[in-house]
């Protein structure tokens, strides 16, 4: 087998959906769409597509399944021989689709859809993103968000209006989203990449009803320590005991081989922008001026010159971290990475607290069946947890965070199997 078969065949994946516990219909859809041969994987890859439908009755589940449609048709049918740009060009055209048959049918009026795409290629990872759904890379326990997300809190930190974990970023809703694919003619991708992707990556794409529920940290420890498929129901089922108030899509590929073709640098921390040096005179000249101001009671003038410097160090700060660059298209067509990604990383070792909190969500499930009444057997269960113990003890943290992750799956299939015989619910 040459080294491009190889390449071709080096990737696993697990995708599941599930309709959550307060939703009646699943409004997510997914699609992988795999290259049939080593030559269409050399031209366009592998594709992985999630989005998220907004819309009343069945349009945001139909905005949804036409964007993981189009997009996938769009993006293999294209010709370009950059697949950056032939990427944002098939979410932009599946964009346009769905905007006209929502303005064709005015029971589609307005729906709409987030979309998140993953493409593995020989020469390494590319993201084109919509909205808040999200993409997410694991590597050597380093967790990272590759994705921005298009919501008005996101929005709000990036421009300095509010701090990121402050009081009032909490208090802002979290699903509102400022950018969608359906409700306007046209809309601005986001693109990031190409990285290289490395034997032992792992990727996730996932819908918010994932997010909203369980931690970043909870998330890539899962992700990292169990195969795809079982990573992928495990995480589901924690959303749903934690209330499943949304659809939950997962997908989660593991590269087996490195598809780094243009041997591009692996980068182990983001870059910051550095801002023009112009700015910090600016700030430096406000600054010097404030104080003999202040001294000599001119108020107003003080006040100024600190608004003038607090809005530069403001803008300094958007453009480090979230200014587009101005030559991404020059750079997609380089090979270059574009896009400012990642946006968020953390470190998501297992650790002694991870596998107490799973150890918990057992024991809760327990109290709940007890008062239910209801017959579970719990021998196999509690032998998980039991090696799960052993494992902790040796310091063995991801093998016990596995073993119990694998408890809660246990569990949550005897619960479904005993809610589908009885007329009885249990509040999970």
């Amino acid at each position: 087998m040459s080294e491009s078969e190889r390449s071709f065949s080096a990737v696993s994946y697990a995708v599941q959906t599930d309709v959550g516990m307060r939703r009646s219909n699943n409004q997510d859809s997914a699609t992988t769409v795999l290259a049939e041969s080593p030559t269409g994987f050399q031209r366009k890859g592998h594709l992985f597509v999630v989005a998220d439908g907004m819309g009343a009755h069945a349009a945001g589940e139909l905005a949804s399944q036409m964007a993981v449609q189009r997009i996938s048709q769009h993006y293999f049918r294209d010709q370009s021989d950059v697949p950056v740009m032939a990427l944002q060009t098939a979410i932009v055209e599946a964009n346009r689709e769905i905007y006209l048959k929502g303005q064709n049918n005015p029971e589609f009026h307005n729906m709409g859809t987030t979309a998140s795409v993953l493409t593995l290629l020989p020469t390494g990872a590319i993201v084109g993103h919509v909205g808040d759904s999200r993409v997410y890379r694991w590597r050597k326990n380093l967790f990272e968000q590759l994705t921005f997300d298009h919501s008005l809190v996101w929005e709000m930190e990036a421009n300095g209006t509010v701090q990121p974990n402050s009081e009032l970023s909490r208090a802002i809703p979290k699903n509102v989203i400022t950018r969608s694919l359906g409700p306007n003619a046209e809309v601005m991708v986001d693109t990031e990449g190409p990285w290289p992707a490395l034997r032992g990556d792992r990727y996730l794409l996932c819908s918010d009803g994932l997010t909203g529920q369980v931690t970043d940290l909870e998330i890539g420890a899962i992700v990292g320590a169990m195969p795809a498929d079982r990573a992928a129901q495990v995480l589901i089922d924690l959303a749903n005991l934690r209330g499943g108030p949304d659809n939950i899509t997962v997908i989660i590929v593991h590269v087996e081989a490195d598809f780094n073709q243009n041997n591009l640098p692996v980068a182990t921390r983001r870059k910051i922008r550095n801002p023009p040096p112009v700015l910090w005179v600016i700030v430096a000249v406000s600054l010097l001026m404030a104080f003999p101001l202040g001294i000599n009671d001119r108020l107003v003038g003080m006040l100024a010159a600190l608004a003038v410097a607090i809005a530069c160090t403001i803008y300094m700060g958007w453009y480090c971290w979230f200014c587009p660059q101005a030559s991404s298209t020059n750079r997609a067509h380089a090979g270059l990475a574009s896009g400012r990604g990642p946006y968020r990383q953390y470190q998501a070792k297992p650790t002694n607290d991870l596998v107490q909190q799973l150890a918990n969500t057992v024991q809760k499930l327990r109290d709940a069946v007890a008062e239910q009444g209801w017959k579970i057997d719990w021998s196999a269960i509690d032998q998980l947890q039991a090696d799960s113990q052993s494992a902790q003890n040796k310091k063995q943290l991801s093998e016990a965070l596995r073993l119990q992750a694998e408890a809660v799956m246990m569990t949550m299939q005897q619960l479904r199997a005993q809610r589908a015989q009885s007329t009885e619910s249990i509040d999970l």
